[in-house]
């Protein structure tokens, strides 16, 4: 590869880490919305959450399209090939996080604009969006500057939102017995299981994180994950 190739292979690169950046940044806006429309009942505002998802999708063909033909056109060295494979991952992850934001949208409107709904339990479902919400801008934060030890930090923000999402299942099986509440509750339980996927695709990107550093894949924090894999 000459010095010039080095340079373009280089620069595109970054390209694409940008837009990968941006991909996540897409994510956190989207989860800013469904947390809105949860705690507000908003019908409207959760269809376009449901319709912005085509813009992401976009944004991981390109991204993923780009890197095979930057891949077929060149050779990259390790260290490249590393980034090159968590963007890939990264990608990945970003779809798979925006499509739970587009789960949670689709939940909205099927309860209906005034369900009866139990404050407290409420409350737990828009703490857990929160804190996915913060474990998504933190991974981002931690692939932009390589930041090992932020990245690990995702587990200990991840054991707080498996402890909430299983608080709210206990609070919808002792719901009561109103039919309209129960099913409301029951829909929450399903909110709050997409947050918990978003949790851990955030984490899932923290491992890149580790791998781009390192150059070895490792799984952090076994134990404070879900027993199921990411989706």
């Amino acid at each position: 590869m000459t010095v010039h190739t080095r340079q373009e292979f280089t620069a595109e690169l970054a390209k694409l880490e940008t837009a990968t950046l941006e991909g996540l940044d897409m994510v956190v806006a989207q989860i800013d919305r469904v947390i809105e429309a949860l705690e507000h009942q908003d019908v409207e505002l959760a269809q376009i959450v449901i319709a912005d998802d085509d813009r992401i999708d976009g944004r991981y063909l390109e991204i993923h399209q780009s890197v095979l033909t930057l891949l077929a056109l060149q050779a990259p060295v390790a260290g490249d090939l590393r980034l090159v494979a968590a963007i890939l991952h990264t990608v990945k992850h970003m779809e798979r996080m925006a499509d739970q934001c587009v789960n949670i949208a689709k939940m909205i409107p099927l309860v209906g604009h005034e369900p009866p709904r139990d404050e407290d339990m409420l409350a737990k479902v828009l703490k857990m969006g929160r804190s996915a919400r913060s474990e998504v801008t933190q991974c981002r934060q931690a692939f932009a500057v390589r930041d090992v030890g932020l990245a690990e930090d995702l587990v200990r923000q991840d054991r707080t939102i498996n402890i909430l999402n299983k608080e709210i299942f206990r609070m919808a099986v002792e719901i009561g017995d109103d039919v309209d509440t129960r099913e409301w509750a029951m829909s929450m339980t399903m909110v709050a299981r997409a947050f918990e996927r978003i949790g851990d695709n955030a984490v899932d990107v923290g491992e890149q994180v580790a791998f781009i550093v390192s150059g070895l894949f490792r799984e952090f924090g076994d134990a404070a994950r879900s027993d199921t894999p990411s989706t």
